[in-house]
């Protein structure tokens, strides 16, 4: 049983679990993580989220706590929340969301009631499940219409969110998503909402460090609401964030406390405040920049290799792969990968024609592969090792992907990975 000699007092206590976690911190040592919605967290970030701070209770605000011994847990939280409006350039910030679901549910508690029309972008052309999709509560509990992307571009077609907006005439639109590969053009959203009298929400939650960075537009100050989580590319913990005008501020903070949580999780807000003070650096510039350089150089490279990518590339850190014309089910190619070392998701396509747990791609990114100083002249690389992957899991060649997984493994080694022990 391996025990990681990070963790002395866990490992005294309770070995089987420090075995799993030692086991875990070898796999994203060792491994292309390509799931673009994970990344690696800073030693600051963890230190913080592993402190006393998980011993207190604070349900409240600062100033305005139902628990007493709150004065260093004000300070913590406000502090996090000047360093939100710093780095989004908002008018208020609220950090205590548990996650991205519970902010964007927050949301719909302040700016709409039970069976109001809600929209956003549908599922399976790259929205989120709580942007109103019928498995979802937020597709129970209130009328979802959904919008897509054109058929022959893969962008959004603004012309249908328009003609949904104005016939539909939606409380909130969202605009975001979990697998949109380009930039979000948040003024032409906002005028759509400004048209039928919408609340404006956009979810930012895959791309909010590299707004943060400058490497992609900012939803402010065209969207009223923003939602983020704190980790993906911000390379927070994982949190949430909800950032808009001070006109909307009492309503969000109301929602979100006593609306839907309790005490917010102190050691938490400890990290994001940390996450966003390293997001202020001018090394954090670079690595938001570096993210899309890579992921743009990846999807050339896999653009040589014959793939076809959803909307012909990307403009952030992500890249959506349809391997139809591959004769693979992306299924079958993310656990082939998987054993290659290559850690990625399967993920349906825009009109894709199989099942969701069983689609046709797969959703690659480069955030942690960034994180651990690759460049632009390792992508042509990847690419190689993603192609002989497909391939390989094509027809069942597991030597081949023993092979990738070995030389995926000491190319890792050459670049450690933030936040993991060493040695």
């Amino acid at each position: 049983m391996t025990v990681s000699l990070s963790h002395p007092a866990l490992s005294a206590e309770d070995p089987e679990l420090a075995a799993l976690i030692a086991d875990e911190e070898q796999l994203q040592s060792d491994t292309l993580r390509m799931i673009p919605s994970e990344n690696y967290v800073s030693q600051a970030v963890l230190e913080a989220t592993g402190t006393v701070l998980t011993n207190k209770y604070s349900e409240g605000y600062p100033g305005r706590r139902y628990y007493e011994g709150q004065q260093n847990i004000d300070r913590v939280e406000l502090l996090a929340v000047e360093r939100a409006k710093t780095v989004f350039g908002a008018e208020h910030a609220n950090v205590q969301p548990y996650s991205g679901s519970p902010a964007n549910l927050a949301v719909y508690l302040a700016f709409a009631e039970p069976g109001d029309t809600v929209m956003g972008m549908s599922l399976p052309m790259g929205g989120h499940l709580t942007h109103g999709w019928g498995v979802s509560a937020t597709g129970t509990w209130f009328r979802g219409v959904q919008y897509g992307v054109r058929a022959d571009t893969g962008l959004t077609d603004f012309d249908e969110v328009r003609e949904l907006a104005v016939k539909e005439r939606p409380k909130i639109i969202f605009c975001g998503g979990t697998a949109v590969p380009r930039t979000i053009d948040f003024a032409a959203f906002a005028e759509i909402a400004r048209e039928v009298d919408a609340v404006l929400v956009a979810d930012i939650a895959h791309i909010a460090g590299l707004v943060a960075g400058g490497a992609h537009p900012s939803p402010f100050p065209h969207a009223d609401v923003v939602s983020t989580t704190t980790h993906k590319t911000l390379r927070g913990p994982r949190g949430a964030m909800l950032l808009s005008h001070e006109s909307k501020a009492k309503a969000l903070d109301k929602a979100v406390f006593p609306g839907l949580q309790g005490g917010p999780h102190n050691h938490t807000t400890a990290a994001i405040a940390v996450a966003l003070h390293e997001a202020t650096q001018p090394s954090f510039r670079d690595y938001a920049h570096s993210v899309v350089a890579n992921a743009k150089a990846l999807a050339e490279s896999l653009l040589e290799h014959g793939f076809e990518l959803v909307s012909g590339g990307t403009d952030n850190h992500l890249i959506l792969m349809d391997l139809t014309r591959n004769g693979v089910p992306g299924k079958v190619a993310a656990k082939a990968l998987d054993r290659a070392g290559i850690v990625v998701n399967y993920n349906t396509v825009p009109f894709d024609p199989r099942k969701p747990f069983d689609p046709s791609g797969i959703r690659i990114g480069t955030p942690s592969l960034t994180s651990r100083g690759l460049g632009t002249d390792q992508m042509p690389l990847v690419a190689q090792w993603i192609d002989r992957g497909v391939a390989a899991a094509g027809n069942g060649d597991e030597d081949a992907l023993a092979k990738i997984r070995a030389e995926v493994r000491d190319v890792m080694a050459a670049h450690p990975a933030p936040g993991l022990p060493t040695g």
